[in-house]
């Protein structure tokens, strides 16, 4: 059955219901209880704390956006400004708070923009390079969503299988929920840029080139030790044993979009090249004799 095509109304009307259906969780909402603290900082500590930077740095993605995307439509602006934000800040603080419940130090956010973003905004207001702006912007937040969807099922199964059922239950339960609206979002606005046209020939090249050399894993913002980082991540969950399946779970988007043309490949390869540079870079962390973080 062929897809339905995607308009406009339909991703504002997705954005309202994210926005009625999912308020922010409140602080007060949920049971920090938890039975064996040091065993869950042993297994799960580094994600919680990986998961946690991540999420705190949505103010910084927030300005981001703000520069590469000056001309932005109400839309985009009442998802990442009245939905997505609120939401991801309470994520990013609750589990902050967990961290800490859990005898570790607190989150340190990266929260200064970065040259490239900056030399690339002062482009952005020339409409061609707005729209493959725009095009990346999606197809990153559909990859990043979708990884942090797997990783909060993961951490979430891990926790009820420890006994650890009430911050699985009333933390990473509702956290979970909300992500996957997110995802939507992105993938359902890139779709239709592609399936309305809005980028021509040159565009989409030069967005497939760019992609390709731009990629990052979420949360690792081109830096060394924080591939590293998301490579003990990747380790703690078990993602680390199925990195190919892994990343034609969080590739498929593009893969669609970007790729469809490139016949036998079942994703992009530069989303496993990244998934295995940063379990190695883990490994020889390990290798150095250096702690798990």
């Amino acid at each position: 059955m062929p897809r339905q095509p995607v308009t406009q109304r339909k991703i504002a009307e997705h954005v309202q219901r994210l926005g009625e259906l999912y308020p922010p969780i409140p602080l007060d909402s949920v049971d920090r209880t938890i039975l064996d603290p040091r065993r869950v900082a042993a297994r799960f500590g580094h994600v919680i704390d990986y998961l946690a930077r991540v999420e705190l740095e949505v103010d910084r993605n927030v300005l981001e956006l703000l520069v590469l995307l000056p001309d932005v439509d109400d839309t985009n602006k009442t998802f990442y400004s009245d939905v997505w934000q609120p939401q991801e800040i309470q994520h990013g603080l609750i589990l902050d708070r967990l961290q800490t419940d859990l005898g570790r130090p607190p989150a340190q956010p990266q929260l200064d923009v970065s040259f490239r973003i900056k030399v690339l905004g002062a482009l952005a207001h020339l409409k061609p390079v707005q729209d493959i702006a725009k095009l990346l912007y999606f197809l990153t937040g559909a990859s990043t969503e979708r990884q942090a969807v797997l990783a909060y099922n993961q951490l979430s199964s891990g926790l009820a299988e420890m006994g650890e059922q009430a911050i699985a239950e009333t933390i990473i339960r509702p956290i979970k929920q909300q992500e996957p609206g997110h995802f939507a979002f992105y993938q359902m606005s890139a779709t239709a840029m592609v399936q309305d046209k809005v980028l021509r020939p040159w565009q989409l090249f030069l967005a497939r080139v760019l992609r390709e050399r731009s990629y990052n894993l979420v949360g690792t913002n081109a830096r060394p030790a924080y591939k590293a980082d998301m490579g003990q991540v990747a380790t703690d969950l078990g993602i680390a044993a199925d990195l190919a399946g892994y990343a034609r779970e969080i590739g498929r988007v593009e893969h669609r979009l970007l790729w469809a043309d490139r016949q036998g490949m079942d994703f992009p390869p530069y989303i496993l090249a990244a998934l295995r540079e940063s379990v190695e870079l883990y490994r020889e962390r390990l290798d150095r004799g250096l702690p798990a973080r």
